[in-house]
Parts: C-alpha cells; structure tokens; sequence
C-alpha cells in the first residue's frame, strides 16, 4: 500500500468538453505548443479517427499540466459575458510583454480565436479575452509583479 504525506490531491488535468475533441485539441497544441499523449495522436493515413471522436489528452512539455478534450453531442456556446449560458470556467495565460501580447494575439486569431475583449492597451493589466474555436472564453495577460 502506497502511502502519501500530502494533505491535499494535486491536479490531474483540465478537461473541456466540445462537440469537436479533435478540432479543439489541435487549436490549443498549436497555441500552447503541447503534444499529444501516447496513443491520442490524430491518424498518420486515411484510418478513421477513433480518439479524436471521444476523449484527446495533450501534455505540457514543460510541465505536468495536462489539457484533456472530450466529445460531447451538443454544448451551447457561452454567452460571455453576460446571457442565459454564462461560462462555467475558463483558462488563463500569461506572456512577459506587451510585444509578446501582440505576437500572441495573432497566433491566436490565426489559430481561430475569436476576439472577445481586447484591453490590450490598458496601463495595469492589458489583455485580450478570445473564444476558441468551441466558444470557450480564454484570456492571455501580460504577466504583472504579484
């Protein structure tokens, strides 16, 4: 029996539910430059794509955070940042400079991003807020002293 000193579970992964697992999982390994776990990679020839249609996990390199996307047969899009569905959750990011805000704001736009908010010039903490390509609000921040 295994035994542990923590007091608290670390986290496993984020999980996002979408109608597109593939879809949505490819928009953030290219955005957060992460890769596919073991056995979740997207078919090499014409084979169908037996993951992508239920549950992709993709790995931070650099870290242990984990982004794991799972299919679902209908998910209304938020209506961020006021309506009837308003977000349940959503994923923050950080870049060191406001050069970098801009660089990444046409990654992401690139990617599919829509613009949601875009306080990219604000003096105290610029930002934009996107939807990704399921509607799923997402924010990237200049990183601020604590």
């Amino acid at each position: 029996m295994v035994t542990s000193k923590r007091l608290t579970p670390d986290i496993r992964q984020v999980v996002i539910d979408t109608e597109d697992a593939r879809g949505l999982a490819e928009f953030y390994r290219e955005l957060l430059g992460l890769r596919y776990r073991a056995g979740d990679e997207p078919p090499t020839d014409s084979s169908p794509d037996v993951n992508g249609g239920d549950w992709v996990t993709l790995l931070d390199p650099a870290s242990s955070w984990r982004y794991a996307f799972q299919q679902v047969a209908y998910l209304p899009e938020p209506t961020w940042p006021e309506g009837p569905r308003p977000q349940m959750m959503h994923l923050d990011f950080a870049v060191d400079t406001p050069a970098e805000l801009a660089e990444q704001h046409v990654r992401a736009v690139g990617l599919g991003a829509r613009v949601l908010q875009d306080r990219s010039t604000d003096a105290e903490e610029p930002l934009y807020v996107y939807a990704d390509p399921a509607g799923h609000p997402f924010c990237i921040f200049v990183r601020t002293s604590p």
